[in-house]
């Protein structure tokens, strides 16, 4: 069975870009950690059993890691000065046999950990985002609590998640694959549109848009 696990929100900076979100949202952040294979770092927010939101930046002091980084993170003209919604990742109990299965091409399966976690995830070689951030990254957890589990709860929820591709055709027949369809509302837009993710969540201030 796959089922969503996390949104990943992309930041230039994740000192200011946590400030942003904390205000916007009116919940703290948690604090994150370094992934070193990657050289990125991140905070995090709860949204529930099992599931949560990811604030990713690349880690400035981290050494090159010598392969592209994942979630597109080295196109720097797509990183922002407040958090942008560009992916989300599903869980996967089963990464290889799911990863096959997938009618859009995931990438490898890296193994990746960060302090007491370990876990399993496609990504791609050169780093990009499989349908444009609308088809989701997988990933396996190899430990026996999730992340969430150890996230305050702020009271922040996903109500719904969107997405525009003018490929939309094509985004569904992936989701159908993956068991997913009905977790993605697609909508089609322009050719000369760029594709969106837009998230709906409850939170202390309110229903608040993320895209």
């Amino acid at each position: 069975m796959v089922e969503p696990d996390h949104l990943v929100l992309a930041v230039r900076d994740l000192d200011a870009g946590t400030a942003w979100l904390e205000h916007h949202l009116g919940a703290a952040l948690a604090a994150g950690g370094q992934h070193q294979r990657m050289g990125t770092h991140n905070r995090l927010l709860g949204l529930g059993d099992n599931f949560y939101l990811e604030l990713i930046a690349i880690d400035p002091t981290a050494a090159p890691p010598g392969r592209p980084r994942w979630f597109g993170l080295d196109d720097q003209d797509e990183l922002h000065d407040r958090p942008r919604l560009i992916h989300w990742v599903a869980r996967s109990e089963n990464i290889v046999r799911d990863a096959a299965a997938s009618a859009e091409a995931l990438g490898d399966i890296l193994s990746m950990e960060r302090g007491e976690y370990r876990w399993r995830i496609t990504v791609p070689p050169d780093g990009h985002l499989p349908g444009n951030g609308l088809v989701p990254t997988l990933i396996q957890w190899d430990v026996p609590i999730h992340p969430s589990a150890h996230l305050p709860d702020t009271g922040c929820r996903l109500m719904k998640l969107e997405g525009f591709h003018s490929q939309a055709g094509q985004v569904k027949v992936a989701l159908v694959a993956l068991g997913l369809a009905s977790r993605l509302d697609v909508h089609a837009c322009a050719a000369d549109e760029p594709a969106q993710l837009v998230a709906y969540l409850r939170t202390p201030r309110g229903l608040v848009e993320l895209d």
